[in-house]
């Protein structure tokens, strides 16, 4: 046998070798049936309306919880079992095991696609900006607060917002880390920040709930070109990495779900709208992005 030839028998079986590997490896990936057996499917969230939250009589709701639901049944799965976790823990307590999926408003980015896995994306909303009623400092922007060092803006601890101010040149001593939209809300009102950093479907949401005491929405709000060109603001369901078949078959019943009738009605109450559809918009898209 010639080298020429040696190496090819070699790079052949390595295919080989590499491709029974992957098929044992799908093969041993039991991560829907096992919950379809087990009767229940783990699911941490962290409260943050509209996506998800706690009605008073302790029923789990908000628009990712009920689309949730309506997967969960149609997977298969008897019930969900909610666990309430800090935003920040959820990736944690994902790969440690301790619940099978997370359902919290989550937004899709490279970084965190390093630990996890997402679903086809579930919907995607524009930044906004919470400020003190009059909005006396005049912001209208993310990009306006970096340009501006004395400014403070409050974020919630891990959420995409963090990351995107950095990315668009605010300082860490700018940023003032706090667990939910109520407690940033509260920060704002008291002058210990001078605006609170949050989607603008959740904003509205808090204007409906009449939750924005003497804050208001800061208006009209400027979406950086940053994020406007990086595919940002598309949120979706994590998974852990190896458990393929359970975000495989979430991804179909997604499919034929997302912007049906049924799915509309059930997230117009929470403030979402076709407008807040992905559209086109696939994961890998979006994570292919530099």
């Amino acid at each position: 046998m010639t080298p020429k030839n040696r190496i090819l028998v070699l790079f052949v079986a390595g295919l080989i070798v590499l491709t029974v590997a992957t098929t044992m490896v799908k093969g041993r990936d039991q991560s829907l049936r096992s919950l379809q057996q087990s009767g229940a499917i783990k699911i941490g969230y962290a409260v943050e309306a509209p996506y998800i939250y706690i009605e008073p009589g302790g029923e789990v709701t908000g628009a990712e919880a009920e689309v949730a639901k309506v997967i969960v049944k149609r997977l298969g799965i008897q019930r969900i079992e909610w666990r309430l976790s800090e935003f920040n823990l959820l990736i944690s307590e994902l790969e440690a095991g301790r619940i099978d999926a997370i359902v919290a408003g989550m937004f899709i980015t490279t970084e965190r696609a390093e630990r996890v896995s997402f679903s086809e994306p579930t919907f995607h909303v524009q930044q906004g900006l919470l400020v003190e009623a009059g909005n006396p400092n005049q912001l209208y922007s993310y990009k306006q607060i970096a340009s501006l060092p004395e400014i403070k803006v409050a974020v919630i601890s891990g959420a995409i917002e963090e990351s995107l101010l950095k990315k668009l040149g605010v300082s860490d001593r700018q940023l003032v880390t706090v667990p939910d939209a109520l407690t940033g809300r509260v920060a704002v009102e008291t002058g210990t920040v001078d605006g609170l950093a949050l989607s603008a479907l959740t904003i509205r949401w808090m204007a409906q709930q009449d939750q924005l005491g003497r804050t208001e929405m800061a208006q009209p709000f400027e979406q950086d070109t940053l994020i406007q060109n990086q595919y940002l603001g598309y949120g979706a369901v994590v998974f852990r990495q190896e458990d393929m078949q359970l975000r495989s078959a979430w991804n179909i019943a997604l499919k034929e779900y997302l912007g049906t009738p049924e799915h509309l009605s059930i997230i117009s109450p929470f403030g979402f709208s076709a407008a807040e559809l992905p559209g086109s918009v696939t994961t890998q898209k979006i994570l292919s992005q530099p």
